[in-house]
């Protein structure tokens, strides 16, 4: 009976040129025994490996495409290979697979086949921007996107804010990076003036911003967020 793969979690990095920032030894050396991988992007993940230093031809590499339109029907096809004792690995499209990222029904299926997953440490733009809020790191939630309609929004945002006071619960949400802004407005006007936020965006990078302010104080200092990837964090003592 032949023995079943691995599936290896790689973490990607959070922007371009941080490779030595993010990728740690063991990771970079499991990499460069791989040849075939499962990708949100297959564009994204060559440069990610060419990045990493992977000395394969990148003709000679298997890609099997996750993306948005290539979830649908019979998720086994990706498993195959696994099946038949060969290792292959799952790449985020930025930062950890299966944290807010749909690679966890993949992770899934491999388990209920009984295949082996080995998770590699890695960036998680959430938990990066949780260490820096000085929020409650034991008790947190992570809500995804928030409603675009506003009037949702507000709503949504008022009880995210109850929550977090009443349970003493750090909570944690993204927006689309080019309506970063929008949402930054729609907080101030939905939360009360001493619930406090942190800001992180571009984690990891050059320009990495990471601010936790009351949202009183955000109004005198609001920083322009178009098109940067930001993690938001909530907090009401």
């Amino acid at each position: 009976m032949v023995s079943k793969g691995k599936l290896f979690l790689i973490p990607c990095s959070l922007g371009d040129n941080v490779i030595d920032r993010s990728i740690v030894p063991a990771l970079k050396h499991t990499i460069l025994q791989l040849d075939e991988f499962i990708v949100e992007n297959e564009k994204s993940a060559r440069k990610f490996l060419k990045e990493v230093g992977i000395t394969k031809p990148q003709s000679e590499l298997i890609f099997h495409d996750y993306g948005k339109h290539a979830r649908e029907g019979d998720q086994n096809r990706f498993l195959k290979s696994l099946e038949q004792g060969k290792d292959i690995g799952l790449l985020s499209e930025a930062g950890c697979p299966a944290i807010a990222d749909p690679g966890s029904d993949i992770v899934a299926l491999a388990h209920q086949k009984g295949i082996k997953v080995v998770p590699f440490v890695g960036p998680s733009s959430l938990l990066l921007a949780l260490m820096g809020s000085g929020f409650n790191g034991q008790g947190f939630a992570f809500h995804g996107y928030l409603p675009i309609d506003k009037a949702e929004r507000s709503r949504k945002l008022k009880d995210i804010e109850s929550v977090s006071q009443r349970l003493k619960q750090t909570q944690l949400f993204i927006e689309t990076p080019f309506r970063n802004n929008q949402l930054l407005d729609d907080l101030l006007k939905s939360c009360q003036p001493a619930t406090e936020l942190c800001i992180a965006c571009d984690l990891t990078l050059d320009s990495e911003f990471l601010k936790t302010k009351t949202m009183a104080q955000w109004k005198t200092e609001k920083p322009d967020l178009h098109k940067r990837p930001a993690v938001f964090v909530l907090y009401k003592r």
